[in-house]
């Protein structure tokens, strides 16, 4: 089998699964058997041998292909017939083999998370971020309450006077909110890498039963991996905070976590980066 293509075929050890031939040995990737199995007689026997040959004519006359052209591939993903009208098989002679891949897998076959569950995992980690964040943003956000609480009675006694005559907001609420801001979303950046690194995927991942890996290797990401799209998170928060120029990043950033939902891998911006998929485990 060691020249056989890369592909779907069945499982040598398990007829009611498949298992996954990367072009010079078996993977561990297995699934559920999708296609019809092989035809059997009444003692078990295959009886591929006992059907006329493409081009043969069967016992009454009917001839079987009629010397044609090859007919096309099957509904189940077969390679075209080869000489004598029938499916190349794996050379083990054991089932179809099965070259396309869905739109809901990995190259190898692991399902894909959906985007609900990464929404879900997502807003779980933000959360327990910002927690772990507060002793170095606490303060930063507590001057800045009292900024703009001051200010939003500065409006409310301008507005009861009848005055028309807008209230600014004051510059001191951006001296304390940008920091919070950048300091939040370097947390939350160590947060993501510290456990992609180690397990793969973060809490957030943990409780709604997804991880990321690369989309050509199972396993945990490298570093490198985790550190690209952790980074362009990262940039994309930290522009978020600088006036003017913050409205552009953080409708980028919208459009990152929003990519997947018509995306053909699946993936997020981030992702495409540091070619990872977010998977189901």
């Amino acid at each position: 089998m060691s020249s056989q293509v890369a592909g779907w075929y069945d499982d040598p050890e398990d007829p009611t699964q498949q298992r996954y031939w990367d072009g010079a040995a078996w993977t561990d990737q297995r699934r559920p058997q999708e296609g019809p199995p092989p035809f059997q007689g009444q003692f078990g026997q295959s009886k591929t041998q006992d059907l006329p040959r493409y081009g043969q004519t069967a016992e009454h006359g009917q001839v079987y292909g009629g010397g044609g052209p090859a007919q096309s591939p099957s509904q189940f993903g077969q390679q075209a017939p080869q000489q004598g009208g029938y499916p190349a098989y794996p050379q083990s002679g054991q089932g179809f083999a099965y070259q396309g891949q869905s739109r809901g897998t990995t190259p190898d076959g692991q399902m894909l998370s959906g985007w609900w569950r990464r929404v879900f995992a997502r807003i779980i980690d933000s959360i327990i971020a910002w927690f772990i964040a507060l002793p170095l943003t606490g303060y930063f956000y507590y001057q800045s309450s009292k900024v703009m609480n001051s200010w939003i009675e500065d409006v409310l006694d301008a507005a009861r006077a009848g005055s028309s005559t807008p209230v600014s907001m004051p510059p001191e609420v951006f001296k304390y909110a940008i920091p919070a801001s950048l300091l939040g979303a370097l947390v939350a950046f160590v947060y993501e890498y510290l456990f992609l690194v180690a397990k793969g995927r973060t809490p957030g991942k943990m409780a709604t039963g997804i991880a990321v890996r690369l989309r050509e290797t199972p396993g945990k990401p490298p570093r490198g991996a985790v550190a690209k799209r952790g980074g362009l998170v990262l940039a994309l928060n930290m522009a978020g905070s600088i006036p003017v120029v913050g409205l552009f990043a953080s409708l980028a950033l919208l459009l990152n976590y929003l990519w997947p939902l018509w995306d053909d891998k699946k993936q997020a911006l981030h992702d495409k980066v540091a070619a990872t998929n977010v998977v189901r485990v």
